[in-house]
């Protein structure tokens, strides 16, 4: 059944299928009219158009997960296991930072200021930490004592990080100094009704998250209220982006296991859309 299948018959809003055929899906974002995006155990990254037409590009070897753009229009791609930072800057791939020393963890999801400052989460169940990658190469640990640090955004205003804790079911929320150097933390969400994965920030504030084992993707306004739900059925929810014309198209990433290495060898994740009232905002 598909999704559009699944909507209709549950009552539901009607989701649009964009690309399928990919292992599982992770960091989706909107750049330059492409969605952008990592298999992780496909080891490769993504893009699709609104048409639905995709390119590859091979990484093989690593398992891809957070991305994020420079101002130079490069491509920042976090290597999960290699606990790696690659820069793609359209011909060829290279490390730029090793941060083995540095995480206890796997790295997982990024995102990228306007400084060209890369802020990339380890991803401990508990004592996971995020560290802001300099445009020089210097990696630092900006925040510590976090459940499974995992999707990323930054405000419009660009004056507070967004980071979804996946084993805390909440997200947190802090300030972002001029330096890059993040401030005390808060709680902008918690006793959310799954892990939250990937987010997208709105031009309202809401953060629409990827609620893993809810089968949903919600929006979550600042104290933890949801104002929206999309269901998608059995499928897991995964990870989101806000892009497309006018930055109302909500991008839906869904795999049939929340775990990746439970689906090492199939071509069952998916992408969807629909669009949202409010549009897209911050970054990424």
């Amino acid at each position: 059944m598909t999704a559009r299948e699944i909507a209709d018959e549950a009552g539901l809003v009607a989701l649009e299928p964009l690309a399928d055929g990919f292992c599982f899906g992770e960091g989706p974002r909107w750049f330059e009219g492409l969605l952008w995006f990592s298999d992780m155990l496909g080891e490769a990254v993504h893009t699709v158009d609104l048409s639905g037409s995709m390119t590859t590009l091979a990484l093989a070897g690593h398992a891809p997960s957070g991305l994020g753009f420079r101002p130079d229009g490069s491509l920042l791609i976090s290597s999960s296991r290699h606990r790696q930072v690659l820069r793609y800057d359209g011909e060829t791939v290279a490390v730029v930072a090793d941060l083995t020393g540095l995480v206890p963890a796997d790295l997982g999801d990024m995102v990228v200021d306007d400084a060209g400052r890369a802020y990339i989460g380890s991803q401990a169940r508990k004592d996971g930490v995020i560290v802001r990658l300099d445009p020089d190469g210097t990696p630092t640990v900006v925040a510590d004592e976090l459940d499974f640090p995992n999707g990323m955004a930054i405000t419009e205003d660009r004056t507070t990080l967004i980071v979804a804790e996946s084993t805390g079911r909440r997200l947190t929320a802090f300030p972002v100094d001029a330096d890059g150097s993040l401030g005390a933390r808060r709680v902008f969400a918690d006793g959310l009704d799954g892990p939250p994965d990937g987010i997208a920030i709105d031009a309202e504030g809401g953060v629409w998250t990827a609620m893993t084992l809810a089968h949903q993707f919600q929006r979550v306004v600042d104290g933890g209220d949801v104002t929206d739900r999309l269901d998608v059925g059995e499928r897991i929810a995964i990870a989101c982006a806000l892009g497309g014309p006018e930055r109302r198209m909500l991008f839906l990433v869904t795999a049939t296991d929340a775990y990746p290495e439970r689906l090492s060898g199939t071509r069952l994740a998916r992408i969807d859309t629909t669009i949202a009232d409010i549009a897209g905002a911050g970054l990424p």
